[in-house]
């Protein structure tokens, strides 16, 4: 057996093991409106066409996590355009706090996704709730960096600058309960970002979904910003018209009860009952409070790889590898062989410059009476000989002042 098929044996294996199964997609991920609450109240006051974006993207968190890496490892922002993510990823790459924050917690990430796509109905009510409750502490009005606007009982929030949009900092748990206005540092924003075409979606608040607008249609914020974006068929693309999510998010691992800390707005809710109360707490499947006696393993690795519904995996159940010697046998000392070192055989050196001098073969009496006499004798620093022939640039005497940077 090849050692590439002894490892899909392996993967395909351990694939079959109780709770290490992907989860089948009509389980999805249902959270209570405590939940989605608590889920989404570090983003529901960011602007509608960012907030859109993150909820797309949130759905492949793996490519976020690559972008967020991507990202610190590259200032220019132009390059994002030439990866090979979702358009949703890329347009939140273009906002570092974002993407650092979402790459930050994939957990969360995930969970906001499994939401956004099992119940993308509740996710939009939870945010007008929460928008809802910031406006009447005081913390949500018109201010230079974005526009509150009342659009039939919804809260819309647009960029205020045709050119920037601003990512809005605030602690959940003080800005949808009072505590001073946005002018009380409740409510802070970094510098500002571009708006370019990569915010190509909105939000129908009424009709409860994201659409593309391909900069084509919309007014408000749309079409003060519409004559400084440069529009390019990365982002404004006829197979964007349908906003795609990725609904296998559902099947994703989450340490769910790693979510509880996530208590800003609903202090006594817990997640523990996500997925019909299936959750991983250290390696153990709990189940409606209970604790089944089962190891479970992080899966992700796994899932990534190969399709743990393959029919296959049935077929492969129960064989053996190659036999393996017996441990017993294995751990027996062996008899050792006598070593028998070869003489040292004799160096010819070569020298050059101001070092040339003796080329014969080396002299071990020699050598030992230069020894002796060199430690009779007290240090005396001597002046450094000059070679006749220095080493060039980036030899044996130093790395190029071009390379050094490359160690």
């Amino acid at each position: 057996m090849s050692n590439r098929a002894a490892v899909l044996l392996v993967l395909l294996s351990l694939a079959s093991v109780p709770g290490l199964q992907a989860q089948d997609d009509s389980q999805g991920a249902y959270f209570t409106p405590e939940q989605l609450d608590n889920l989404l109240a570090p983003i529901a006051l960011y602007p509608d066409p960012l907030l859109a974006q993150v909820l797309t993207a949130a759905t492949f968190p793996d490519q976020i996590d690559e972008a967020a890496r991507f990202v610190r490892a590259n200032s220019d922002p132009s390059y994002i355009d030439d990866q090979p993510w979702d358009v949703s990823v890329k347009a939140v790459a273009h906002y570092p706090d974002v993407v650092y924050r979402m790459a930050g917690d994939l957990d969360w990430t995930t969970a906001l996704g499994q939401a956004y796509v099992s119940q993308s109905d509740d996710v939009m009510a939870s945010v007008q709730r929460l928008r809802a409750e910031a406006r009447s502490a005081g913390n949500l009005e018109t201010t230079p960096q974005w526009e509150v606007v009342d659009s039939g009982g919804d809260i819309e929030i647009w960029p205020a600058q045709p050119q920037y949009i601003y990512v809005p900092f605030y602690d959940p748990a003080i800005v949808y309960f009072g505590h001073g206005g946005v002018y009380g540092n409740v409510i802070s924003f970094g510098a500002g970002f571009a708006i370019g075409a990569w915010l190509n979606c909105d939000f129908d608040w009424h009709g409860r979904r994201v659409y593309y607008t391909g900069w084509e249609h919309g007014g408000g914020w749309m079409a003060r910003s519409r004559p400084f974006v440069h529009v390019t068929n990365v982002y404004v693309n006829n197979n964007y018209r349908n906003v795609a999510v990725n609904r296998t998010v559902v099947n994703r691992n989450v340490n769910y009860s790693g979510l509880n800390r996530y208590q800003s707005v609903h202090q006594q809710v817990n997640y523990g009952n996500v997925r019909g109360g299936r959750t991983v707490v250290d390696n153990r499947t709990v189940v409606n409070n209970a604790t089944v006696n089962r190891t479970t393993v992080n899966n992700k690795i796994i899932d990534r790889n190969i399709d743990v519904r393959d029919a296959r995996i049935d077929a492969y159940r129960g064989r053996g590898t190659e036999p393996q010697p017996n441990r017993t046998e294995a751990a027996r000392p062996q008899p050792v062989e006598p070593i028998h070192q070869a003489p040292a055989p004799q160096v010819q050196r070569q020298e050059h410059g101001a070092f040339s001098g003796n080329t014969g073969g080396f002299d071990e009496r020699a050598a030992s009476q230069r020894g002796q006499a060199s430690r009779t004798q007290q240090y005396q620093p001597q002046p450094a000989a000059r070679p006749s022939n220095p080493p060039p640039s980036g030899g044996r005497g130093g790395a190029a002042p071009a390379d050094r940077g490359k160690r």
